[in-house]
């Protein structure tokens, strides 16, 4: 049986990654700051630990048959953009922590692989309708906030240690995540589960806040997609980043429009001033393509199950 341990695992993308091994067949360790907040852990065992110390990061990685065949690092301090914005100085002191400690004890350990999470925010502000934007123009780097540069360090970090201890390291820079059991209120929520709280609560006819003017460009990718493409790359011989992302790109009100038109009713979209960030992305997948990924569920197929389960927690927390 192979082994893994998924730090992060209290979170939203990485809850869903545990459950992915585990049908794989894997006995898998979660980690986390804290406990899944949705609902119990599919994995075998579950540490809350605060891995920006490294005693924590050796105890995470401490099996009771040795060391992990495969460590999957998605802890981070980070949110919405709204989080991004205002907690520049958490994001980089408490991820760079973690990363140093957590990659650093892989390599030393000597474990087999090792995949890291970065961020498509390490790309520079783009136009839409730019040409599609291939990982290695990531450098020279211009980022568009701290959390861009925290992920570019954190991925460099991972390459030198891979280099020096034969780790293998997969590195993959995510677009916009969304779906079930995802963070949906609170302030560090992202702008698909933001937006299916908004419509959820607002009145048939009510207003719906934008932050912006609704122009930007996104792309938001299903998490079923994402789970897969994390494992297809963990096992692959892809070396260096590697963007996984939904190739359909949208304006944040055609987002907006989305989830009312799923939602079943008619809206009024209020702009109001907001964190906006970069106005456009539109990045090149074909590396991931050439493993075999393709995204499977476009936004408004997302959507459709995502909004149901947020509009439950809408209602069960009175917010409606």
């Amino acid at each position: 049986m192979k082994t893994a341990v998924v730090c992060g695992a209290g979170g939203f993308i990485a809850g869903h990654l545990v459950k992915r091994l585990k049908r794989e067949g894997y006995w898998v360790r979660g980690v986390d700051i804290k406990l899944p907040e949705f609902g119990p852990t599919a994995a075998d065992e579950f540490r809350v630990l605060d891995l920006r110390e490294e005693r924590n990061c050796q105890e995470a990685l401490a099996l009771p048959g040795g060391k992990p065949e495969e460590v999957y690092q998605l802890a981070a301090d980070m949110g919405g953009m709204g989080f991004i914005h205002s907690a520049e100085c958490e994001i980089m002191h408490n991820s760079v922590l973690i990363n140093v400690h957590m990659t650093h004890t892989a390599a030393t350990l000597g474990v087999k692989r090792y995949f890291f999470s970065s961020s498509v925010c390490v790309y520079r502000d783009m136009k839409p309708g730019e040409p599609e934007m291939r990982e290695s123009e990531a450098v020279p780097a211009h980022p568009d906030n701290e959390y861009g540069w925290e992920k570019l360090y954190s991925e460099r970090t991972a390459m030198a240690y891979g280099r020096r201890y034969g780790m293998k390291v997969r590195i993959a820079r995510f677009q916009n995540c969304y779906g079930p059991e995802g963070t949906w209120r609170g302030g560090r929520e992202k702008a698909p589960a933001a937006l299916c709280r908004k419509v959820a609560a607002a009145p048939e006819g009510g207003e719906v806040d934008m932050w912006g003017d609704g122009t930007a460009v996104r792309s938001y990718t299903y998490v079923e997609d994402m789970v897969e493409g994390i494992f297809l790359l963990m096992h692959s011989d892809l070396e260096g980043a590697v963007n996984i992302g939904c190739p359909q790109y949208v304006t944040v009100k055609e987002l907006v429009e989305t989830v009312a038109s799923v939602a079943g009713k008619r809206i009024v979209i209020k702009p109001v001033s907001g964190p906006v960030g970069v106005q456009s992305r539109n990045f090149s997948n074909e590396r991931i393509y050439s493993i075999g990924w393709r995204s499977r569920f476009g936004l408004r197929a997302g959507i459709q199950l995502t909004y149901p389960w947020v509009e439950q927690q809408v209602a069960a927390h009175g917010l409606g």
